[in-house]
């Protein structure tokens, strides 16, 4: 089978849950169409799974533009309805947002029943994503920032006391955070000044929140500076941006005010980011974006990666399209 017969077929949510003019998914689709590739968009409301017969879901091409030298998304909107049915030539694209919760998992159950009985390909795969845990892959690493993750009562005090005396640095205060949340949700600063008794008392709280495991890191002064957001693929370095928050903030999200430009990688962090991102490749996870805080790899997302467009401005070109030269190389590889 040639590259040129795949069908590529993106799994998104509802255009109106997406910011369309920076939707990395949607610039991935514009730019795989801009270069004659076979094309579709499918929604939650007509994905679905059958063991017996043909597979045929109810696709959507589409129409848009790029604003001029940009990457930025013009206009975009659906056009004609059609049937696709899945087989060895579809690739069917996991482009829905996280949270990782028990929606997100069903239709990971479904895309890996959709690779078993018709044969067709999901990047990135279902089950590398299922057993891979964005933040938890990272402390898997050696030279990974301290970290604490559960909702044990004696393990947090433990985790606490160790910091507190660690002469080797400074002590700026805490952060929780969820698991398997994303875009900062439920991301909070523990003040240096708090105690043990007022610490522990918001690990509970935020235990419960959560329904189970907390992380709980060292306060990094350094996200002051800027958090950096690297995009790979199979390998690849695709591009990075700095992201700084607003004076006063500790979240470096774009959506809330952060701003961002181009930036290299130092070498340290580049093998680190390159021998990970090969490693995920060989596990069916080729497109991974990693967070970067004080030289540090904090998060690779491999759900839905993001921020493409906003790379993509920073380097001055469309990085789409070399990323769709690449998925044509690892398509090739894997058959």
């Amino acid at each position: 089978m040639g590259v040129s017969d795949w069908h590529h077929i993106l799994l998104i949510d509802e255009l109106e849950k997406l910011s369309l003019e920076k939707d990395s998914s949607l610039q991935l689709a514009l730019s795989l169409k801009e270069l004659g590739h076979s094309v579709s968009l499918l929604f939650e409301k007509d994905f679905y799974f059958q063991n017996k017969g043909k597979s045929i879901l109810n696709c959507y091409d589409f129409e848009g533009s790029f604003e001029e030298n940009s990457s930025y998304i013009k206009d975009f909107f659906l056009s004609d309805e059609r049937e696709v049915q899945l087989g060895q030539q579809s690739v069917i694209h996991m482009r829905i947002d996280p949270p990782f919760d028990s929606r997100y998992t069903r239709y990971l159950w479904i895309l890996k029943a959709l690779k078993e009985v018709h044969g067709v390909r999901v990047l990135n795969d279902p089950e590398g994503i299922l057993i891979h845990n964005e933040k938890m892959i990272c402390y898997e690493q050696s030279g990974a920032a301290p970290s604490f993750v559960g909702a044990s009562v004696a393990g947090f005090k433990s985790f606490y006391e160790k910091l507190r005396n660690d002469d080797s640095r400074e002590y700026a205060g805490l952060i929780l955070k969820p698991l398997d949340l994303f875009q900062g949700i439920g991301v909070e600063k523990v003040s240096s000044e708090m105690n043990l008794e007022q610490c522990l008392e918001l690990f509970n709280k935020k235990a419960e929140e959560f329904g189970g495991a907390v992380v709980v890191q060292p306060f990094l002064k350094e996200v002051e500076q800027g958090e950096i957001r690297s995009i790979y693929f199979n390998g690849h370095e695709l591009g990075n941006i700095i992201k700084i928050p607003p004076k006063g903030e500790f979240l470096a999200n774009i959506a809330q005010g952060a701003t961002y430009k181009a930036i290299s990688l130092d070498q340290k962090i580049k093998d680190q980011c390159l021998k990970m991102s090969k490693d995920m490749a060989a596990k069916g996870v080729p497109w991974v974006a990693y967070d970067i805080l004080g030289g540090v790899i904090q998060e690779a997302n491999l759900t839905c990666p993001g921020l493409l467009v906003e790379v993509s401005k920073a380097a001055g070109k469309n990085l789409a399209k070399e990323l769709a030269a690449l998925i044509d190389d690892y398509l090739k590889q894997s058959l």
